[in-house]
């Protein structure tokens, strides 16, 4: 019976085939920006590390049925007593398309499994930046992206059930 599967092309795999996908088009930096005003005061020795302040946030914007643009925007603000150390600011995404995905799970691929692709992208782009600003490189941990979409969703609750 294995055999006449394999000659009439009835095999298993093609029932696989046509479970959830996910395909990145296309990874793309869309806006880039370091400052460091105080430069090159900022940048000499013997100096205490800034304190850095990190923020990251996620955005969307669904292109057709099947096809998504996902920004993950990173945010890093280093400041000292003596005023700031820099400014760094990215905007990454990624153009991604999906079939055979339910109503239920677009969402969570659209928030949590896109910017986990794009993050090691980013990530890497930020510690160069940084670099190159005079400072040493940023490495960020890998955020919790389930978590941030738990908290959204919560967040959304709330406010949809608040009365106006």
């Amino acid at each position: 019976m294995a055999d006449e599967a394999e000659k009439t092309g009835n095999s298993e795999p093609e029932a696989t085939a046509q479970g959830p996908m996910l395909q990145v088009l296309a990874q793309y930096t869309k806006d880039v920006s370091f400052e460091n005003p105080n430069a090159p005061d900022s940048l000499r020795t013997g100096q205490d590390a800034p304190e850095i302040n990190i923020n990251i946030e996620i955005g969307r914007q669904m292109l057709t049925d099947d096809t998504v643009e996902v920004t993950l925007i990173l945010k890093a603000d280093a400041r000292r007593e003596s005023g700031t150390a820099f400014i760094a600011e990215l905007e990454y995404a990624g153009l991604f398309a999906f079939q055979n995905v339910n109503i239920e799970e677009i969402q969570p691929l659209i928030m949590i499994e896109c910017p986990r692709l794009l993050f090691p992208f980013a990530r890497q782009i930020m510690a160069e930046m940084t670099q190159n600003g005079g400072y040493p490189p940023i490495m960020l941990e890998p955020p919790d992206f389930s978590a941030m979409f738990r908290d959204e969703m919560m967040r959304r609750a709330a406010e949809a059930g608040e009365p106006n």
